[in-house]
């Protein structure tokens, strides 16, 4: 039986597959050589002779637990704060509201940092560091910044971010803390993108970790599938949405979920995979609804579901053939359907989420009312972070009573 701690095998490129180049895991590596993100393959037939579902069960409940299928060649090359095993919460009064009683949420808020990047990041940094990186290098929306800046920090190494001047403040304020390299750029993520980019070529020892300009943050994120399928008695639920901007997220589920199959522990379909997305920043849903296999950057992206304020993927044509090969859709909900979702869970279920999960939940019941979904569905909603993080998608207008004043009787 092996005993190595991963079963790593080479990188891959998304276009080219099987048909294209084996590319070395242990070096540092950015994209493959036509410019589509590298994707990490593993010897399944070892992973599966070395460790079983119950094993998996009698270990530690974070990330790690499924160190076999994610790329640290030693375990003290991990960096973690904690990260994973969030829970997977039944909301059977929403979904009444809704018509989905058998609705479920991953809540991704109760992470480190307070969103669902702390797992691309620790899985990340970790093999970053592993292989001498002296410092990372990232424009972000924000949360991903700032769970970079953290983990890069708990590693001991350098972090530059550049995020747009309207990323949420309290991101910022995460990445100073954690004594990260800052720098607010006038413009969106693209334009943080470009500028990170040609300092990368200035600094001896840094990676840019844009997203999926290397191949590990989506290996961090595929453990939301793992633990999903793991939650569920190694099954599979029939519908999953993901609020989408980059899309790692729906590409890393999708990747677990074929593994696990691949793995033979989990058998049927893989679910429904949906792209949730705002209707200010749409790219992915007009290339799915226009029957393309790439997006088109709209000309002026805009949403207060900030994390999905990305006008053109790295990764838009894995993200449609994650929707489109699960029988999946896109879909797009505006700002306020979403903020108002995110303020009817709260009532209904007493989470508050982030603005990007709320468009999920709005989607929900848009794709309920359309007879897409038809109510017998389990359905699983991602929501990606807390909504302490957006404390303005929360107004607070109420009375100020004087100190020797009353209460007035209850609401009638």
């Amino acid at each position: 039986m092996s005993t190595a701690y991963s079963h790593l095998s080479h990188l891959e490129c998304s276009r080219e597959g099987t048909r294209g180049p084996r590319y070395d895991a242990d070096v540092v590596q950015g994209t493959s050589q036509v410019g589509a993100p590298l994707l990490a393959r593993y010897d399944l037939d070892a992973v599966a002779a070395s460790v079983s579902p119950a094993e998996i069960a009698t270990r530690a409940p974070d990330l790690w637990r499924y160190h076999e299928l994610l790329p640290v060649r030693d375990p003290a090359s991990v960096v973690t704060l904690g990260e994973g095993m969030t829970p997977l919460l039944p909301l059977p009064r929403h979904g009444e509201r809704l018509g989905v009683p058998r609705l479920l949420m991953k809540d991704e808020g109760l992470v480190p940092t307070g969103a669902f990047k702390a797992r691309g990041a620790a899985v990340g940094v970790s093999r970053a560091a592993e292989l001498g990186v002296r410092g990372v290098a990232m424009p972000t929306n924000g949360n991903a910044g700032a769970a970079w800046a953290s983990y890069a920090a708990r590693a001991g190494i350098g972090a530059l971010i550049a995020m747009p001047v309207d990323a949420p403040e309290i991101t910022r304020r995460e990445c100073v803390v954690a004594g990260a390299e800052l720098y607010l750029v006038d413009g969106l993520i693209g334009d943080a993108g470009r500028l990170v980019g040609a300092a990368v070529g200035e600094r001896e020892g840094y990676q840019d970790t844009s997203t999926l300009k290397e191949p590990y943050r989506i290996e961090g994120k595929k453990t939301m599938g793992l633990e999903i399928a793991e939650q569920l008695g190694w099954r599979f639920p029939d519908v999953l949405l993901y609020p989408t901007g980059g899309g790692v997220g729906i590409i890393a589920i999708a990747k677990a979920m074929r593994e696990l199959k691949e793995l033979g522990w989990v058998t049927g379909d893989l679910p429904r995979l949906v792209a949730v997305q705002a209707t200010g920043c749409a790219p992915i849903v007009d290339a799915y609804d226009a029957g393309l296999d790439e997006s088109t950057a709209p000309a002026d992206a805009h949403t207060i579901a900030f994390g999905i304020t990305v006008p053109k993927a790295l990764g838009d044509f894995l993200v449609l053939d994650a929707v489109r090969s699960t029988g999946g859709t896109a879909i797009a909900v505006t700002d306020d359907e979403l903020l108002a979702a995110q303020h009817q869970l709260a009532r209904d279920e007493g989470t508050w989420i982030c603005p990007e999960g709320g468009a999920c939940f709005a989607a929900v019941g848009q794709l309920r009312e359309s007879g897409w979904l038809d109510g017998s569905e389990e359905v699983v909603v991602l929501n990606t972070g807390t909504g302490l993080i957006y404390p303005d998608t929360v107004a607070v207008d109420v009375p100020t009573l004087p100190k020797d004043g009353a209460i007035p009787g209850p609401l009638r």
